[in-house]
């Protein structure tokens, strides 16, 4: 019995998705898209979003929240996996960005289920909790500025229902995290979320190695 979690070579890595994805050709264009882009670092990677969805229909989820959009992959998968009814409130600041997306959801013929606001995340969230939609959501998955994670996983708690999860992307921040010598505020911020979590008895918690760290948070 191994006593940590196996490390994935690139091979490895190709094997997994080889045996493992079942990504749609109108995923695989978008991900081909945005690929090509200079920011395409920020893409997660497609056994996440197999992993999302598949969270999606394990919780029969029907009202997700999304905090950080790029360019839709992660919107998507998710918005293929939820019921004809089901609907992402899919925030993001970038015009540009979304842009990409909202063609390849047209394609995909889920951006009905799609209702991206664009605008700073933040208010977005107030805005939601404002008009009363607090606990009216099964998941969240946050995804944007590193900086403004505790405060999106504040509002996320109060939007999502007693059994939901939030998704928190790019935990291990590429190995930064243990990095001594890297000051930086996201990593910074970062690490101050991780921790805080340790301690937060109002959700059960597990830090998955997958794609750049995803830490599932599910609300006591």
């Amino acid at each position: 019995m191994r006593r940590k979690t196996i490390g994935l070579s690139a091979p490895l890595y190709d094997y997994l998705l080889e045996v493992t994805l079942r990504e749609s050709d109108v995923l695989a264009e978008l991900r081909r898209v945005t690929a090509a882009l200079p920011e395409a670092g920020m893409q997660i990677a497609p056994d996440q979003g197999q992993f999302m969805a598949l969270l999606v229909r394990m919780m029969d989820a029907r009202n997700v929240l999304e905090v950080g959009v790029f360019t839709g992959y992660s919107s998507l998968a998710v918005a293929s996996a939820l019921p004809p009814d089901g609907r992402i409130v899919a925030c993001d600041v970038s015009e540009e960005w979304t842009a990409i997306g909202r063609r390849y959801w047209a394609e995909a013929g889920v951006e009905g289920k799609i209702d991206l606001r664009l605008g700073p995340g933040e208010e977005t969230l107030q805005s939601l909790i404002a008009e009363g939609q607090s606990s009216a959501f099964d998941m969240a998955f946050i995804d944007a500025d590193k900086e403004s994670y505790s405060r999106y996983f504040e509002q996320s708690l109060e939007l999502v229902r007693t059994g939901g999860l939030i998704m928190v992307d790019n935990v291990l921040w590429g190995g930064s995290v243990v990095d001594p010598e890297d000051r930086r505020e996201s990593t910074e911020a970062i690490r101050r979320f991780n921790r805080s979590l340790t301690r937060d008895e109002r959700v059960e918690i597990s830090m998955l190695p997958v794609g750049d760290g995803l830490t599932l948070a599910l609300k006591r």
